[in-house]
């Protein structure tokens, strides 16, 4: 009987995602649950999850497990290949400039990279294909990637010997009895896993870039060179990769802005800070209206607030404490002790325009709107394009409402994103549902009461609208829990757009509040939302979604009139006259060129309709018309081509 008790507890129950549950011996790997399955899925696992955790595939599993092996089809798999990946090229450092030092090495959403000091030696852009290849020789090894569990002691000893400071500032952060390390081939190093179970796993790499990062993004401390790379199991997915960053360089939203003339920007005026040009600035005002428009059948009422405000209003949200130290810094006055603020956020003034008199159960929801400019600093390094500024638009509104609304106006706001994403082409997307993160409340303001009832209200409103969702717990706003809109763009790559919050701390904080129907006075939930998310990004995924070719009825420049000569300026300038009643925007092209260099360079220029006029259309007061990428379309009256223009946009719009 002691015998079988014995046999029993050396056994664990696994339980796989299909339900079903299989007993192994205690002490059983995830690589080798997968070749009890089928030696094909052996061979293809890089990772196991395991209750929950993702694990190497070769750490021994010793009690009942829920087990997920993860191949390159997921996305924990592929993070996990891409660690390893960024261990395999320090290792490649290391053999090919002895004495590097590294900091950090994680995976991102397209690969890997890692920070280095490589000590006096400055790494050019001509050596990447040596490291590569290097690589690849250390990857053809299979060299098992192996954990060690550490002391405290003993690894900083390790990484004294070895001189690297940045591991020793690590290790500072770290508890004894929770540091591990990982070696392959000749490269160890502090890392918490998981990884793939050998380098042989690696078939393929490619080295993108070479940036700099400051050590613990501090630019105090020493800059490091931050070299990104990514890899693949197989060589054509190589391939394949690099064909799309190829598309991805012609759709490049700088290149195009500035082949377009949208948007610009001076190192006079400042880094981070665009500036739109008269093209850009109508596109804008096309999607601002786009917008007010549907806020107004909405029930938003517009607002304007200034681009400063006190110290004392950004002190009472908490944005200053949460962020002021890495923000523009206070402005001072010729008054003593008083101190403004560049605007980081618009909703502080709207909280304090919804307070400006009092209000009753019967007034809500109020809600507001504003295209309001707000400034954060971001580090020069991480500035790019229209993506990452100093400066931008949102299109942000606050919705105070009442706890039993609140739902109702979250779908209300749902419905509205969704709208917009139709309207502009944006037609796969995924819902975050970003909640806080129960592990570290300290870094969010309110108690759990508040934060339980908006993270219910969200995941029951996105549940009701049927989308499809998935939870990412440390991305809520300090304030409230969120709803993000990721969106892919015509290359399959995500991009963050439009935002949903539920806030019960900021009406708190402001003390705003509304009678009730029982006389009392009660606090009200505020709903802060932007479909756009703001409108620099924006505009820079739509450019790169739709490489520059914009709906119609948002393309700033939407015909181009081409006189054949001089002499049918005059024609051009009537049919211009005739366009711009009908709501038509564009210009005559009266270079002294020929009509085959302005229809070339219309075609550049992405202008959707060219009107060539000429003797024949001014005597029949025609236009011969071009389509942009189509060609020729024949003779139209110019009566016949505003109805055939105004028919494309009210069936483009319709179908919203």
């Amino acid at each position: 009987m002691g015998r079988k008790k014995q046999h029993m507890s050396d056994q664990i129950k696994i339980t796989l995602p299909d339900g079903t549950v299989k007993e192994y011996e205690k002490g059983t790997t995830g690589l080798q649950i997968a070749a009890s399955i089928s030696e094909g899925l052996a061979r293809n696992v890089l990772a196991a999850k395991v209750n929950g955790q993702v694990w190497d595939a070769t750490r021994a599993i010793d009690e009942d497990s829920t087990l997920q092996l993860l191949t390159w089809n997921d996305l924990e798999g592929k993070n996990t290949f891409w660690h390893s990946s960024a261990h395999l090229m320090a290792e490649a450092l290391e053999a090919l400039y002895p004495g590097t030092k590294f900091g950090i090495g994680p995976p991102i959403e397209t690969g890997f990279y890692y920070d280095v000091d490589f000590g006096d030696h400055k790494l050019e852009g001509d050596e990447l294909e040596k490291i590569e290849q290097k690589m690849i020789e250390l990857a053809k090894q299979k060299s098992e990637f192996i954990r060690t569990n550490v002391g405290k002691k003993e690894a900083v000893a390790f990484f004294q010997e070895k001189g690297d400071e940045y591991k020793l500032d690590l290790l500072e952060g770290l508890e004894d009895g929770s540091i591990t390390f990982y070696q392959q081939g000749d490269f160890t190093d502090l890392c918490r896993g998981p990884h793939i179970p050998h380098t042989g796993f690696v078939k393929a790499v490619k080295l993108t870039n070479i940036a700099g990062a400051y050590w613990r993004g501090d630019e105090k401390r020493k800059m490091l060179t931050r070299i990104y790379g990514v890899t693949f199991p197989k060589a054509q997915e190589l391939k394949d990769y690099l064909t799309l960053l190829e598309e991805a360089k012609k759709r490049d939203h700088r290149k195009i802005g500035r082949e377009l003339e949208l948007f610009t920007f001076s190192e006079k005026v400042g880094m981070g800070l665009p500036l739109w040009l008269p093209k850009g600035t109508l596109l804008r005002e096309r999607l601002i209206n786009f917008m007010k428009k549907a806020q107004d059948k909405s029930g938003y009422q517009q607002v304007t607030t200034p681009h400063i405000g006190s110290k004392v209003l950004y002190e009472t949200s908490g944005h200053y404490e949460k962020y002021g130290k890495d923000s523009f810094q206070p402005i001072t006055t010729p008054h003593e002790g008083e101190e403004f603020l560049l605007k980081p956020m618009n909703c502080p003034h709207h909280c304090e325009i919804y307070k400006h008199k009092p209000r009753s159960y019967k007034d809500l929801p109020i809600r507001y709107a504003e295209f309001g400019t707000v400034y954060r600093y971001e580090q020069s390094g991480e500035l790019h394009g229209l993506t990452r500024v100093r400066g931008f638009t949102q299109d942000d509104a606050h919705i105070f409402c009442r706890p039993d609304q609140v739902k109702e106006e979250f779908i209300k706001v749902i419905d509205l994103v969704l709208y917009v994403f139709k309207a502009l082409g944006f037609e796969d997307y995924t819902a975050q549902i970003s909640l806080r993160d129960p592990e570290k409340k300290e870094k969010y303001i309110g108690g759990d009461e508040a934060w339980q009832k908006a993270e219910s209200a969200i995941i029951e409103a996105a549940a009701e609208k049927g989308l499809v969702t998935v939870t990412e717990l440390g991305e809520a706003a300090f304030y409230g829990p969120k709803l993000d809109f990721m969106v892919k763009d015509a290359l399959g790559r995500k991009w963050q757009l439009g935002t949903i919050q539920v806030d019960y701390q900021l009406p708190d904080r402001f003390q705003l509040e509304y009678i009730g129907s029982d006389n009392q006075k009660h606090r009200p939930v505020m709903i802060h939302r932007a479909p756009f998310g703001s409108l620099e990004r924006f505009v820079a995924v739509l450019i790169e979604h739709c490489a520059g070719d914009f709906p119609l009825w948002l393309s700033p420049e939407q015909i181009n009139i081409l006189p054949i000569s001089e002499k049918y300026i005059g024609y051009a300038e009537e049919l211009k006259a005739l366009l711009d009643d009908a709501g038509i925007a564009g210009h005559i092209d009266n270079r002294d060129e020929k009509i085959g260099r302005k229809i070339r360079d219309s075609e550049v220029k992405k202008v959707p309709f060219m009107l060539i006029v000429g003797e024949k259309e001014q005597d029949e007061q025609k236009v011969s018309v071009r389509k942009h990428g189509q060609g020729d379309l024949g003779s139209f009256s110019i009566e016949e081509f505003i109805k055939y223009f105004q028919g494309i946009i009210s069936e483009s719009l319709s179908k919203q």
